[in-house]
């Protein structure tokens, strides 16, 4: 029987160029989505999964998401006095009980396998998930991440996110073949890092959720540098399947690729939509928007 996925690791050292000035002193993951920061929606999905720890791989540059998951007696006493209730529980609400943090240094931007490798001495030898915060995925009642663990506790092999994109968009994505198995489980054959539209297997891509046997640490350790100088996650991926059995997972839901602008954007508006305390009132000002255009 395998072992349960408790660990979830978040790498969070990233720059977040892309969103420049604003993630200058603000880092890409404590972006808010209406009003919960990009990061938070991400631990929510890993405890809504099982998982009772959080390992954030991080760099000199993130203590804002140390802070926002550690508590703010300042804040809380003033709230309290205040008599903010509501806005108190869900200060205090951010981080459940029995739910602990761990925040571990990746010293150099070595990509996004190094930035794994870094958390496996937390990790230890236990099944893991790994988290990317900038791929925002609304799971229509039912996160992703559960979706995947559910999958991992059925075959006990490793589970890799996939969904379909453009053809013309397989070089910005690792790509898999795949040989299907049941439903929307499937078998990967091949794994390729941001191949050219004309070279790509298939277009089904990998986005960033996963749930890893501890076997990937001994294989990050031994892949080297590949594209960019950096040590790839999907080149170990490569190496796994061929000791072991990988499976590639067509997850339920909507997924929104917060790393560009574009997609951000989407998610504020689809998320605010949905927000229990201003959907219909935002939903009429979209309307009279789209009417005024």
């Amino acid at each position: 029987m395998a072992k349960p996925v408790r660990k979830a690791v978040f790498p969070v050292a990233g720059m977040g160029t892309r969103f420049l000035p604003a993630t200058k002193a603000n880092p890409k993951e404590m972006l808010p989505v209406v009003d919960k920061p990009l990061i938070q929606y991400a631990a929510e999905e890993a405890v809504a999964a099982g998982c009772t720890q959080l390992i954030f791989v991080t760099s000199s540059s993130k203590r804002a998401i140390e802070d926002h998951f550690d508590k703010n007696f300042e804040l809380e006493t003033k709230l309290e006095q205040s008599n903010k209730q509501k806005l108190l529980e869900i200060v205090q609400g951010i981080l459940p009980d029995g739910v602990s943090c761990v925040y571990v240094r990746q010293p150099e931007a070595l990509g996004l396998g190094h930035a794994v490798l870094c958390a496996k001495d937390v990790v230890g030898d236990e099944p893991f998930c790994v988290i990317l915060a900038d791929d925002l995925i609304d799971g229509n009642g039912r996160d992703c991440l559960t979706q995947m663990v559910d999958c991992y506790d059925d075959f006990g092999s490793s589970v890799i996110g996939v969904e379909e994109v453009g053809q013309d968009e397989t070089d910005k994505y690792g790509i898999v073949a795949v040989t299907e198995m049941q439903d929307r489980v499937a078998r990967i054959d091949k794994i390729v890092e941001k191949p050219k539209p004309t070279e790509a297997p298939s277009n089904l891509a990998v986005v960033g959720r996963y749930v890893l046997t501890p076997r990937i640490f001994e294989l990050l350790e031994k892949v080297g540098q590949g594209s960019g100088g950096e040590i790839q996650l999907t080149d170990a991926i490569a190496m796994l399947k061929e000791a072991e059995r990988v499976l590639a997972y067509r997850f339920e839901g909507t997924r929104y690729d917060c790393g560009s602008k574009l997609g951000y954007l989407m998610a504020t508006v689809e998320y605010g939509l949905k927000h229990e305390g201003l959907g219909e009132e935002f939903r009429s000002y979209i309307r009279s928007l789209a009417q005024s255009s």
